[in-house]
């Protein structure tokens, strides 16, 4: 495993080649999370119909939290993949280092709200019914977010180092822990007790814990920690932590926007409270997951590239990285769509449930992979926004789809609600607006440097 000891030149080229090498990794990486989280729903939708769909709140209001360390991450990997297309390697140990203890203070402060804060906002929007195993399971979950943001660390680190490869070694440690709890602390198998919904919380946790230990044993074993000098000195550097930090606020703001509206959706058809339109939902968001893992793999290519590309100063590459990603991702997406629109019967029945729930899952489903097919096209451009470093560019462009965004969904939810596909039509709306803007600014060429 001493091959990362080896790779010196860190520039890209615009391939590809070059492109697939670094998807490829992160889409297999993404895939196994996705898988995981099918699998809690499959095991909690025979559990019973209540869980699958409390599942679908809680889900959202965990993921604000995993996309703010997202934020954090995309961040990172923009810092890194800079020094690496400038040829300054040696930055790699400090920007990593000062990576580490920003989240794990964020993650301090989502464990602190979810605990204190979260209990007084569930109890006025939640169902009453559902609030106590909601709020149950949130205070287990929560305890994995710390575990969950040094992975990302260290993967944003294997990304921006041309190590997308070793990715897939911590995912799939964490996808066999999370499938092995969740058999035995949902059901109690093997002597474990039998946990029901927060056997989930707690396998997730787990997992989470075995990816983050997993992840830095890779750096280790591969080389790379010697390599670069990682994880030797953490001591606070305010000039990396000030560009850590000016680089991530707007990307954090702008995950946590867009996933708290997609929380309020949810909360939307919970106060409907239909459970079927709950646990359809929450399948839903399983098919963003599975079908999305190109798209998300490609997005964070671009990331990566276009940074790279920044930092070589060949900023006449930029256009034409960013058309043959977006070639691919929508290529892959159109495939991943494909399969769950001509297999949908057999993609609902996965869940547990009756023909009625399979009867009103299709419709969502075909609104839900038009949206999808959009997303595969603006995530691409909204990435190569990121990798230029305009990121209060890109927290302006998700205010402004969230706005519009919220506004229909407000219409069709609670004024005018016409089904659950039509309300789930909010995606197209959603990427289509996030195309167009983020299109039109790297166009426009306002990003490039004077």
């Amino acid at each position: 495993m001493e091959s990362g000891a080896a790779i010196k030149d860190l520039k890209v080229q615009v391939t590809n080649r070059q492109i697939l090498a670094i998807a490829m990794p992160i889409t297999f990486a993404i895939l196994i999370p996705q898988l995981n989280m099918l699998t809690n729903s499959i095991f909690l939708g025979h559990n019973d119909i209540k869980s699958l769909g409390n599942a679908g709140i809680t889900g959202v209001f965990y993921l604000i939290f995993a996309v703010a360390g997202h934020g954090l991450n995309n961040a990172m990997q923009s810092v890194f993949s800079r020094y690496a297309g400038s040829d300054d390697t040696s930055a790699f140990k400090t920007v990593l280092s000062q990576g580490i203890r920003i989240s794990l203070q964020l993650a301090a402060a989502g464990v602190l709200l979810t605990w204190f804060v979260a209990p007084f906002i569930f109890q006025q929007v939640a169902d009453p019914t559902a609030y106590p195993q909601e709020m149950s399971f949130l205070r287990i979950r929560i305890w994995g977010l710390p575990f969950l943001y040094l992975f990302q660390m260290g993967n944003a680190f294997l990304v921006a180092s041309l190590n997308s490869r070793w990715l897939i070694v911590g995912f799939v440690v964490e996808a066999c822990t999370n499938i092995l709890f969740d058999y035995l602390l949902i059901f109690g198998k093997w002597g474990f007790p039998q946990m029901g919904f927060n056997g989930a919380a707690v396998a997730s946790v787990i997992a989470e814990a075995a990816g983050f230990v997993t992840v830095f044993a890779v750096l280790s074993k591969t080389g790379l920690k010697k390599q670069y000098g990682l994880l030797q000195h953490f001591q606070f550097d305010k000039i990396k932590s000030r560009q850590i930090v000016k680089i991530a606020t707007p990307l954090i703001l702008q995950y946590v926007i867009s996933v708290t509206t997609w929380l309020a959706f949810f909360i939307l058809i919970e106060s409907r409270h239909d459970e079927n339109a709950k646990a359809i939902s929450n399948t839903m968001r399983n098919v963003f997951g599975l079908t999305g893992v190109f798209v998300w793999a490609f997005a964070g290519t671009s990331n990566a590239m276009i940074s790279n590309l920044m930092g070589q100063r060949r900023e006449d590459k930029v256009m034409e990285a960013l058309t043959k990603i977006m070639l691919w991702s929508i290529g892959f997406c159109c495939v991943m769509c494909l399969l769950v629109n001509i297999f949908p019967v057999q993609f609902f029945k996965l869940f547990g449930q009756g023909p009625e729930f399979v009867a009103q899952g299709i419709p969502v489903l075909r609104v839900v992979t038009g949206g999808l097919l959009i997303m595969s096209i603006a995530n691409i451009w909204l990435n190569g926004v990121t990798g230029t470093g305009k990121t209060r560019v890109n927290l302006g462009i998700e205010i402004i789809a969230i706005v519009i965004y919220f506004l229909y969904t407000w219409y069709f939810m609670k004024t005018n609600y016409i089904s659950l596909a039509w309300a789930w039509s909010n995606e197209l709306i959603y990427w289509s607006t996030i195309f167009v803007l983020s299109f039109a600014f790297l166009k426009s060429g306002m990003w490039k440097t004077r």
